[in-house]
This record gives C-alpha cells, structure tokens and sequence, in this order.
C-alpha cells in the first residue's frame, strides 16, 4: 500500500502527498523511497511547472522520521541517507516547489518544507526543529539561508515549537492560510508561478541558488548526518 500520492494537473503543477494519517504521516523507509521516486517523475516531465508538498491530512505535514520503525543498523545508515537525498533533491529540483505546512510539521517534515522555495503555514501550524534534543547534525544548512543566523540559532538549539504568527515574523512561512485551506491555497500560488515563462522562473531560481549556494551547503550537511548515523552515536 502506497504512503504517498502524486498527481499533475492542467495546469502543470505537482501535487505530492504524504499518506499515512494514522501516524501523523511519520516519515519510514518506504516513504522515502516513494517521494524520491516522485520527485524524480516531477523533474522529468517538461509538463511540470511547479511542485508542491502537502499531506491528505491538515492536521499534520509530517511528525517527523519514524522512530519506530524496526530496523537493524545497517537500515538505519541507508534511511539517514534517504532523508539526505530526499533533502537534496528537494533543494536541487530546478522549478519552484511550495510547502503546505498544516498542523505538526516537524523534524524531517520541517526539513521538507524548508528545503522547498515557499512555504504556506496554516493557522494550525506547530513547526519544530528537535535536531539538538535529539543529537542529530541536521537543519542549519537550509534554514540559515531561509531565516538567517539569529534565527536559525533559535529554532535548532532551543528544539522549541513555533506557531505560525511567530514562523511568518521570522521568514520560516511567506503567507497564512486557515489549515484546512493550506494545501490549497499553496496549489493557488503554484498554480499562478506556473503561469509565467519557465524558462524565466528557473533561471531566476538558478541564480539564486548559485548566488547562495544553499545547493552546496546542504550535500555537504547530508553528507555529515549520515556519517553522524554511521560512526557516531546515532539515531537509536
């Protein structure tokens, strides 16, 4: 059975969802593995304009890895390093993505959201970065670009929550919508990028890319966490 959906529209405009309601869509091995598998399928079709990550539930993006999952330490590598590429290919996919960041949207579903261009926060939002709470070397990477240095200091050292009228004060969201409106309201605003020239939208997003070199940042990041997973203490 599927945990994540994937539809084009008419207009050109992805939809990737997260589908495992039952687990406030908790982010295993298999999901990974399905959303590197659709971001794939986007980046090769020329009818794709824009991206969006959403879930089928408002109440939560995304809890987050699955800690639960029973998996030896081997698993354990290989999925750190799926949560890297995931991250990646979400940095690196040439045309513009939006985040529809209803509910809980934390640890690897924060890491999702922030790695996409634009992110629309629902009023319901409750964003989290537990990277320090939990050891894990991930987040500066994506965030310093996003929100800045102050910033992004706060979120990952304190692991505090952050509602969505402090998320849109620091940058982490551009817009606010009621939850349940947020995934559509993200589809509104891909729906009206797409609509310019392409070509245009993805060498602006190339330019900004190479300017910042968020690109660069976040493999070099990637490659520290899984070493982290490796050799060090690890994700238990």
């Amino acid at each position: 059975m599927s945990l994540t959906k994937y539809e084009v529209d008419d207009r050109g405009v992805a939809l990737i969802q997260l589908d495992r309601p039952t687990a406030m869509n908790a982010i295993n091995t298999e999901m990974l593995v399905e959303l590197l598998g659709h971001i794939s399928d986007a980046k090769a079709d020329d009818n794709v304009r824009a991206l969006v990550f959403s879930s089928t539930d408002y109440m939560a993006f995304s809890a987050g890895a699955d800690i639960k999952e029973d998996i030896d330490a081997d698993a354990k590598v290989n999925k750190m390093q799926l949560f890297a590429d995931v991250y990646d290919a979400v940095v690196q996919f040439p045309k513009p993505t939006v985040a529809a960041c209803h509910g809980y949207t934390v640890g690897g579903g924060a890491e999702i959201a922030v790695a996409c261009d634009i992110r629309i926060g629902g009023s319901n939002l409750q964003m989290r970065f537990p990277g320090a709470a939990l050891g894990v070397p991930v987040g500066p990477a994506r965030l310093v670009t996003l929100c800045g240095l102050g910033h992004a200091k706060y979120l990952l050292l304190s692991s505090n929550t952050v509602k969505v009228d402090e998320a849109l004060r620091m940058g982490l969201v551009s817009q606010v919508a009621p939850g349940a409106a947020t995934e559509n309201t993200a589809l509104e605003l891909a729906g009206r990028i797409a609509a310019h020239d392409p070509e245009g939208v993805t060498r602006l997003k190339q330019m900004l890319h190479s300017w910042d070199d968020v690109e660069g940042r976040s493999e070099a990041e990637g490659r520290g966490q899984v070493e982290w997973q490796r050799s060090g203490p690890g994700l238990h």
